[in-house]
């Protein structure tokens, strides 16, 4: 049986933080475990249990910026934010579907994984959005970082190197964000029958329009007959999604300028606000893979013009988001999740391919981030040693040491 360590307070943490690197003892850090299944099984026997580190502690609307303890959950802030008519830009997904867990996880676990929604291609990720932090090393060291403002940075941008490691470099304590207004209203363009490389150009043209989109997404025919949009779609028909948002006449003017530039891809056809937001969801939560439980889930990252060709190349079924740029595919879980002929096909074009969900027995045998270039692994491994020089936070949970 595993040894539990819970700390109440930032004090604690760095007590307990502190003894363990005295110890050289390895620790599994996690919040509420939704993320847990990502990366590679962490080899540590004793949990760093960081639940009780919650509560707003800073929220003013009026300067656009929330600070919180980081195991706040994720859902009871969007509510505080909703009141407000506020949100995380970055539109963070809920996972929990997809990987079998439990709630849509914390504020220290959303940094850490980096995961970003539909809106990234025009809000950017969590790290944009992330103005600072407290934590304790693997040294057992507090320190801060950033603050309630942008601003120019000298020497390490620490906020940037923190979001998407996965705790692998320190725990955080305190966590500290931009928010911005939300939209007013959406609507989404909606096409039908597009084959996956029509509607990589179709997304392609839309993104360099003035029209603001939003939101950019294809859903082959075999995974849109079993979602919401099957209700508005022509059955047996894959769709292509772009949404629009902002105030109402705004949106309904870019709408119109944007059905007339696609006109030459087929007759679209608009989904309202509540359609629209009920798509979305279903997009930007990988709900149209969550179904069969005995797949395993890659997420892939190329440039969008490929993505026809590396969904094509990996055999697999899944969906496009980011105008193409990500790549949500299912393939049969093998002894190795097919990560070779995933390897290969990221590869041959450039880009990378995370394995998201997977048996422990499958991600203990392979790579599950996507290996690392000489010259990026020499720097990562110099930037783990600097904060965690023993080794003891979240150990091989994205790298073999």
């Amino acid at each position: 049986m595993k040894t539990v360590l819970k700390p109440a307070t930032a004090e604690q943490l760095a007590e307990t933080l502190a003894w363990a690197a005295g110890e050289e003892t390895p620790l599994d850090i996690y919040g509420t475990g939704t993320r847990c299944g990502i990366g590679r099984p962490v080899e540590a026997e004793t949990c760093l249990d960081l639940s009780d580190l919650t509560g707003i502690t800073l929220y003013e609307p009026e300067e656009l910026v929330l600070s919180a303890r980081a195991a706040t959950l994720r859902a009871d802030v969007e509510k505080k934010l909703a009141v407000a008519k506020q949100e995380f830009a970055f539109e963070p997904p809920d996972l929990s579907r997809l990987l079998g867990a439990k709630g849509a996880g914390t504020l220290g676990g959303m940094v850490a994984s980096n995961l970003a929604g539909p809106r990234r291609i025009k809000a950017g990720a969590v790290r944009d959005h992330f103005l600072g932090f407290s934590a304790v090393s693997g040294r057992g060291e507090a320190f801060k970082s950033g603050g309630r403002v942008v601003k120019n940075v000298t020497g390490y941008d620490l906020p940037k190197i923190i979001a998407g490691s996965w705790g692998t470099l320190a725990v955080m304590s305190d966590v500290t964000f931009k928010v911005l207004p939300a939209a007013e209203t959406q609507a989404t363009l909606m096409i039908t029958g597009l084959e996956d490389g029509q509607a990589m150009q179709a997304m392609s043209a839309a993104m360099q329009s003035s029209c603001e989109v939003s939101g950019a997404a294809h859903i082959p025919a075999n995974l849109a007959a079993h979602s919401k949009v099957k209700k508005v779609a022509t059955s047996g028909d894959g769709v292509t999604l772009l949404r629009i948002e902002g105030i109402a006449a705004s949106v309904a003017y870019r709408m119109k300028k944007l059905a007339e530039l696609l006109a030459g891809y087929g007759s679209g056809s608009a989904l309202g606000v509540r359609q629209s937001k009920s798509v979305w969801l279903e997009v930007r939560d990988v709900h149209f893979l969550s179904t069969d439980k005995n797949t395993a889930v890659w997420r892939i990252s190329v440039a969008p013009m490929d993505g026809a060709k590396v969904m094509a190349a990996t055999g697999g079924e899944g969906f496009y988001d980011w105008a193409g740029g990500l790549i949500w595919c299912a393939l049969p879980a093998s002894e190795d999740a097919c990560a070779r002929d995933v390897r290969s096909a990221v590869n041959a074009c450039g880009g990378h391919a995370t394995l998201v969900r997977a048996s422990t027995e499958i991600r203990n045998k392979v790579e599950v981030f996507h290996p690392l270039a000489p010259a990026v692994a020499a720097i990562t491994t110099k930037l783990k040693h600097g904060f965690d020089p023993k080794g003891i936070l979240n150990p091989g949970r994205m790298y073999v040491s």
